[in-house]
């Protein structure tokens, strides 16, 4: 999915499901459209692999999943821009949260890639809500991402199930920007 965020931001979302083979076909992507942010939900990466995912001219972010194979998010940024990774060190989360800095402090944002297995639990639900109330502090919040709630209907926001109920009222209550897909 590519999303413009204003008239200077040109960003990219995508369920890899795995990595392992496709780091040349992202960088030329990346590269032929000039990405500045790039999120990635499924890397499927981990402490175990000696691959180099490292782009020129991007600063790079990764949450592996811990503790089994699958899932995890990455976060591609185009070095010309301010942010900083806000750390959380909870592993039961597959988030990854940045703050940009815009220009003489003005367009802060958070942006925020979030992969949600199927079967996660209530309580690594209510860590990720724990941490977007914090994060929600900023001006502007930016989520995208894998959810995994397919009960919800994102254009009524509604939903079936009492997970994806809870779910949509964090997005209510948080100041955050979605584009459905």
């Amino acid at each position: 999915m590519e999303v413009k965020l204003g008239a200077q931001l040109k960003c990219i979302y995508t369920n890899a499901h795995s990595m392992g083979n496709k780091q040349d076909e992202l960088e030329h992507i990346v590269q032929q459209d000039s990405y500045d942010i790039v999120a990635i939900t499924e890397t499927w990466w981990s402490d175990g692999h000696d691959w180099n995912a490292v782009m020129n001219g991007y600063k790079f972010f990764r949450r592996d999943r811990q503790g089994r194979r699958g899932g995890g998010v990455a976060l591609y940024v185009r070095e010309c821009f301010d942010c900083i990774e806000l750390d959380f060190c909870d592993d039961k989360v597959e988030c990854l949260w940045v703050r940009m800095k815009g220009k003489a402090n003005k367009g802060d944002f958070v942006l925020g890639v979030l992969y949600r297995p199927p079967n996660q639990d209530e309580e690594a639900d209510e860590v990720f809500y724990k941490q977007l109330a914090e994060v929600s502090q900023s001006p502007a919040l930016v989520l995208v991402g894998d959810f995994k709630l397919p009960d919800i209907c994102w254009k009524s926001n509604t939903a079936e199930s009492r997970k994806g109920r809870r779910f949509l009222k964090c997005m209510e209550d948080t100041p955050t920007w979605g584009v459905p897909h």
